[in-house]
């Protein structure tokens, strides 16, 4: 097969060609390989065509079983071969990834059914690798010493080696480690507050052999959305610096689980500040010989920027269930840090002097400057209280101040949909009760395509939802029972959804003390790598599987799950970021609680029934809908077709 897929007619729209060639797919290759025909796969990509012909965004909402993955990569396969240069792929979080590209995945089928041969590469998020450094420092610490130790006399042997000729390969990533859990990967893995511009181990580091390889990918793409919307922050700045970008030029983009796009742009727009990386990143210009002027200077930001932490310590409040901390602003935190600010733009000053007598390494001047233009842009934003979201975070290294823009509706209008590309983004859940409104407000599109296409899955004979009356308002002991008996009817097969980490925990802590459940596996997020949890689970049909981030994207088909436990409804958190689109709406339970929640719980439900023979229950512990009339119908309004929610008063098992 060449360059395309089908003979190509350069006398005829190219995307007139690909769309018939993929209408030729459905309708006879794939039924000839066992596959049924879907009319709702062969409307989505009727509709894909135009947004690809027009160079448009679209919202592609297809239900559960449509098939819209197979359609979506067709179109960015041939798209990328037409425009030579790779499509990307960006998925909400790295456990999707990992299924778009597994052994029996959708990229798979297309390259066995269709005999093609397709280049798709992962470019995963920083995080995602063995930071060397951080390793290091850990296989001296206090905790794990020899864990840590052990990975380290088992990395490659180009790490320690200067020799020439050697055959460097990428390595040190999370995958690699499923038994580490989150903590203890924590401690090792790349963070925001690794300088790896002047780490001399960058040459040698997984992360960087990574980028170098998926950098020559020919068809797809595919990273996380935190990774893509890095990429769109850090454009012009790496460019500044010398540095390619983090992803090459490309000519389309998919965002599957769109809906999750904004928290991903917000996260990709955050500035981590910490007072022990600004002094030891300042005092590198100590080393070397400095006025005196610009010297007295750097002290004073030191122990300024140390000030205002101490006052920043005492104007934290913690949020319950979030690791997040609330900041209470007073005017004695601000002018601490507009003093902050002062000082620093004397050092900016300085350093153009000092520049100028070649005095400094201009590469550590570099990064500095860099720095410090980063800082200043952060505490920028406290001029301007109607600009700024604002939390800390605690860790052993100290206190962090974290800063974002209160919107990122300009940033994505100026970074993403200016490129004259097609957009698509794709989920089972992008609109809310029929309107696309929610999602496309919160990222600031005015003009784009949309349709709509329901799961063609008999969901009112194949699923059950039940909603348990309490007696005691719905206590965590009521919860626990009902649980049991659940875990009991269905013997294990069980996914439990919790809105935070708290809830887990507390699960986690009370079950084992359940004699009626000690026959049963539980497998807990965060106690290993996720995707391999996520295998653990499938392989053990009668095991449990409780997290936290696996409301969308988890795909378990036949019975390893056929029970579904949302153990409160996932409306959002009280934390800064959620409160400041409070603040911004007039009604903010209808505009922000309310779509937020039912997005969510959406996709949550969507994990139940993933083919046609498919079966089981949802149970939704929420009291509260017994109790509020509007809030009941809300959630009816979004079940299938045909499903009625039942109410309760005990499971019977």
């Amino acid at each position: 097969m060449g360059r395309y897929p089908f003979a190509y007619d350069r006398g005829q729209p190219y995307m007139k060609q690909v769309s018939d060639w993929i209408a030729d797919i459905f309708y006879d290759i794939l039924p000839e390989a066992g596959f049924e025909i879907r009319d709702e796969q062969i409307y989505m990509a009727f509709q894909l065509e135009r947004a690809y012909a027009d160079k448009m965004t679209i919202f592609a909402e297809a239900g559960v079983g449509t098939g819209k993955t197979l359609v979506y990569l067709l179109y960015a396969i041939c798209y990328a071969r037409y425009r030579n240069k790779p499509a990307i792929i960006a998925c909400a979080d790295e456990s999707l990834i990992e299924q778009l590209v597994k052994p029996g995945g959708d990229i798979d089928k297309i390259a066995r059914h269709l005999n093609m041969e397709i280049d798709a590469r992962l470019a995963k998020s920083p995080d995602q690798y063995a930071c060397l450094m951080k390793l290091d420092e850990a296989r001296f610490g206090h905790d794990d010493m020899e864990l840590y130790r052990d990975i380290y006399a088992e990395l490659p042997d180009f790490v320690h080696s200067r020799e020439a000729l050697q055959t460097f390969y990428a390595y040190g990533d999370r995958k690699n480690y499923p038994h580490l859990n989150d903590e203890q990967w924590q401690r090792m893995n790349w963070d925001a507050y690794q300088d790896c511009f002047v780490c001399d181990k960058r040459h040698r580091c997984g992360q960087t052999l990574s980028r170098e390889a998926y950098r020559r990918s020919a068809d797809l793409i595919i990273c996380s959305h935190d990774f893509y919307m890095e990429h769109v922050w850090t454009y012009d700045s790496r460019k500044r610096e010398g540095q390619l970008p983090l992803l090459p030029e490309h000519c389309t983009v998919v965002f599957d689980e769109g809906h999750l796009m904004e928290s991903a742009a917000q996260k990709a727009l955050t500035y981590k500040l910490k007072h022990i990386v600004f002094e030891e990143l300042i005092v590198r210009l100590l080393k070397g010989e400095v006025r005196e002027t610009l010297a007295v200077c750097i002290d004073r930001a030191i122990d300024q920027s140390e000030r205002m932490f101490a006052v920043l310590e005492g104007c934290c409040q913690p949020i319950p269930g979030s690791e997040r901390k609330q900041i209470v602003m007073n005017d004695a935190l601000l002018q601490e840090i507009h003093l902050l600010c002062d000082i620093l733009s004397e050092i900016e000053e300085e350093l153009v002097f000092e520049g100028e007598m070649f005095t400094l390494n201009d590469y550590q001047l570099k990064i500095v400057e860099e720095h410090l233009e980063m800082m200043q842009k952060a505490l920028a934003l406290f001029r301007n209280k109607h600009s700024f979201i604002c939390w800390a975070t605690e860790s052993i290294t100290g206190l962090s101040l974290v800063i974002m823009p209160r919107t990122v509706k300009e940033v994505l209008k100026e970074h993403v949909f200016s490129a004259k590309m097609p957009i698509v983004f794709s989920s089972a859940t992008l609109s809310v009760e029929g309107s696309f409104d929610y999602v496309a407000n919160s990222l600031g599109l005015e003009e784009y395509l949309s349709f709509s296409v329901e799961s063609p899955y008999d969901y009112a004979e194949r699923m059950e939802v039940i909603v348990p009356a309490w007696e005691q308002g719905g206590s965590f002991q009521e919860k626990m029972n009902a649980a049991v008996q659940l875990l009991q009817k269905t013997e294990g097969r069980a996914l439990i959804l919790f809105p935070t980490h708290q809830e887990l925990h507390a699960f986690k802590g009370q079950i084992s003390n359940e004699a009626a459940c000690a026959n049963l596996r539980f497998i807990y997020e965060g106690d290993q790598e996720i995707t391999h949890a996520i295998a653990a689970f499938q392989e053990d049909e009668h095991s449990v599987l409780a997290a936290v981030s696996l409301w969308e994207g988890l795909d378990i088909p036949g019975p390893s799950l056929s029970n579904v436990i949302v153990w409160s409804l996932p409306f959002p958190p009280h934390d800064p970021v959620f409160n400041a689109k409070r603040e911004a709406s007039n009604a903010p339970y209808e505009e922000v609680d309310i779509p937020y929640m039912l997005l969510r719980l959406r996709q949550g439900m969507g994990r139940l029934i993933r083919t046609r023979e498919d079966s089981g229950i949802i149970a939704i512990f929420a009291g509260e809908i017994h109790a509020n009339a509007e809030l009941r119908g809300h959630i009816e309004r979004i079940l299938p077709s045909g499903v009625e929610m039942k109410s309760e008063a005990r499971v019977d098992s």
